[in-house]
């Protein structure tokens, strides 16, 4: 499974921005059994989960800190997730990873280590 995220810049306070993360697998196969997240690493932070999405079905969770600002979605037809976040804050200044791992128990979605895949991260910087 590869991953590839797109869509970050630079931003004031309150804008949007959306993220994209184009997911393809070499076997040619479907996501069905796969869940996919969003996670971000601020400077001198640890990465933290955002979001995350089940693929056959988009149930999906938010981070408290995002939620009502943050949603993700995701494009079957276009193998494509999407983070679209709104009244962006300077505290969301990050670098974006989109992340993918099989299907597992919802309780897990915020864990970094459950997740195998990952894409190379885009950069949000948002001014206040």
């Amino acid at each position: 499974v590869q991953l590839q995220a797109s869509g970050g810049g630079l931003v004031q306070a309150g804008a949007s921005l959306r993220l994209s993360c184009a997911v393809s697998a070499a076997s040619g196969g479907t996501f069905s059994n796969y869940d996919m997240g969003w996670f971000r690493q601020a400077p001198g932070k640890e990465r933290e989960y955002v979001a995350g999405i089940r693929w056959s079905d988009s149930s999906t969770s938010h981070a408290d800190s995002v939620k009502g600002r943050f949603t993700i979605s995701r494009d079957k037809a276009k193998n494509t997730m999407y983070l679209q976040m709104n009244s962006l804050k300077s505290e969301d200044t990050a670098l974006y990873y989109c992340a993918a791992a099989r299907r597992m128990a919802l309780t897990a979605w915020g864990m970094e280590r459950m997740y195998r895949y990952w894409g190379q991260g885009t950069q949000v910087t948002v001014s206040s």
